[in-house]
């Protein structure tokens, strides 16, 4: 049956991803019209597989979780790190989160359908192979509401569609900051570039034991780059390398000794040689799929704002960290309730239209900034961080973010409001701490023994620098414990949909009530 497209509606979602299903689906669920239009048929092939903790919170919110349980995706119990070539892997336990904390390895194109077509079964008027070409603003892009967008399909057709609210969810092609807002900053110091495959018969990491599952992730021993190994339910492994662009294209000018440049899955299948944990996964049993050789410009990019008047910018379309630690899908998700909010709020009128977008701003800000460290305290435990990182920050964004760790990094004593590279290399150092090899679960465990299970839990309060070395003096070993339970702590406040509500943002807090979603002010500070 051929749909037929609406003339107008209350919000337009520009593209089908996980931040727009998301999002679309939020808002219909609040009794608001929604049409979402995808470029692309369901289901479609993408990249990134490795989820984090907060899906299954964030699924369970749009009653998803448990048919998403049920799909048979790989269970991810934790992930595994081997970031220095001379000492042992680590590994993260995602139950450090809490009960329940798994998260998944997922195909993307079977995750990401099932999103979509949730959107649907609430009531999102989906159209697939429907791209927006063009939007029409009421004046100038920079200042003014956009109003309608043009569109063509893939049987030829076209048209347009007015609408109240606009949402781009267009992932890196960013219509709203690439074409009319051009406010997409890139970073140079993660211009990376990615090549992947796929393989059968690769021993997984901890088979026959809890840590079953989990992807491994190891650092190049020429420190040039990194790699993933993730496992997937169709017993397939999902193999990829990292780099910079120069270094890859240093790589790939290599003659072969016949004196030709390498193919791409010529110089991908010769990066294993730097790969010495992927290449005892992939042992005398581990083939590799002619044929699946992929790559991509993983470059890193953010924008200087996410929304304006009656739009709202989410997911890859505003910004982008690294492939690193897996966050793209998790900052999508927090984009798509962020813009759902903040338009109920302003369609509500429980705030002004720029207090929303203020907000807007900032949530999808902070959580970029968020994982921005995460990746860059990787890379500096990688040893592979290449260029400055001051001069490409969001600064109002790092602030809002380092706030937020400044009891992590200085204690209390620090009040300084200016960006420096001082407090941009100490963010740096306490997200490296996630990815210290040098503490493992046993540590955890002496830890606990030492010093109660109370104070050694994600649910006990960040101790920040200053306690943690009055707390264990000499003790070297529970202090890195505690400071990587420090950064934990730092990461997992973004895992759960309801801590949106006691973190103020300008002064207000979400409300996550199904049928009232919107903001609310903060609650007064007493004392």
């Amino acid at each position: 049956m051929v749909q037929v497209k609406p003339d107008t509606t209350t919000v337009l979602v520009i593209g089908g991803g996980p931040g727009g299903s998301y999002a679309a689906t939020l808002l219909q669920r609040e009794g608001h019209q929604v049409v979402l239009m995808e470029a692309a048929t369901f289901p479609r092939y993408h990249i990134g597989e490795s989820m984090l903790p907060s899906l299954r919170d964030y699924l369970r919110f749009i009653d998803l979780e448990d048919e998403v349980a049920k799909h048979g995706f790989c269970v991810k119990p934790g992930a595994t790190f081997k970031l220095s070539r001379d000492v042992r892997e680590s590994y993260t336990d995602f139950s450090l989160a809490g009960p329940n904390c798994t998260a998944w390895n997922v195909i993307r194109s079977e995750m990401d359908d099932l999103l979509l077509r949730n959107a649907r079964k609430h009531g999102v008027q989906v159209f697939e192979e429907t791209r927006v070409t063009d939007i029409d603003f009421g004046g100038d892009p920079e200042s003014s509401r956009p109003v309608a967008a043009h569109w063509s399909n893939k049987a030829g057709a076209s048209g347009s569609i007015k609408f109240d609210w606009l949402i781009d969810a267009s992932g890196r092609a960013g219509i709203m900051s690439t074409k009319y807002l051009r406010n997409r900053v890139m970073r140079e110091s993660l211009r990376n570039v990615a090549v992947w495959g796929y393989w059968t018969g690769v021993r997984g990491i901890g088979d026959g034991t809890e840590r079953a599952g989990s992807p491994w992730f190891e650092a190049l021993t020429d420190e040039q780059g990194w790699a993933w190994a993730i496992p997937l339910h169709d017993g397939t492994t999902s193999v990829g390398v990292v780099m910079h662009s120069d270094a890859s294209k240093a790589k790939k000018d290599i003659l072969t000794p016949e004196g030709q440049k390498p193919t791409l899955t010529e110089h991908y299948l010769d990066q294993l040689k730097f790969l010495p944990g992927v290449r005892a996964l992939i042992g005398d049993t581990g083939k590799f799929i002619p044929g699946s050789t992929k790559s991509a410009s993983d470059y890193s990019y953010f924008a200087t704002r996410y929304s304006g008047d009656h739009f709202r910018i989410i997911g890859d379309a505003g910004n982008f960290v690294d492939p690193f630690f897996s966050s793209g899908v998790h900052i999508a998700m927090v984009g798509a309730i962020s813009a759902a909010l903040t338009i109920c709020a302003s369609l509500n009128g429980e705030t002004e239209e720029k207090l929303a977008q203020e907000w807007h701003d900032a949530k999808v800000g902070i959580a970029h900034t968020r994982f921005l460290f995460v990746v860059l305290g990787a890379y500096q435990q990688m040893h592979i961080q290449t260029a400055p990182i001051l001069g490409e920050l969001d600064e109002e964004n790092f602030d809002r973010a380092f706030d937020m760790f400044r009891p992590v990094i200085f204690g209390i004593a620090d009040t300084s409001a200016k960006l420096t590279s001082d407090k941009v290399q100490n963010m740096m150092n306490v997200f490296e701490q996630l990815f210290d090899p040098r503490t493992h679960e046993d540590d955890i465990a002496e830890a606990r023994r030492r010093y109660g299970a109370e104070l050694v839990s994600m649910d006990a309060p960040i101790l920040g620098k200053d306690a943690i070395d009055n707390l264990t003096k000499d003790d070297e070993v529970t202090k890195r414990v505690f400071e990587k339970m420090d950064a934990l702590k730092g990461v997992a406040s973004e895992y759960r949909v309801t801590d949106m509500e006691s973190q103020p943002i300008v002064g207000y807090v979400a409300r996550m009530q199904r049928g009232r979603l919107g903001l609310e002010l903060a609650p007064s500070k007493v004392g």
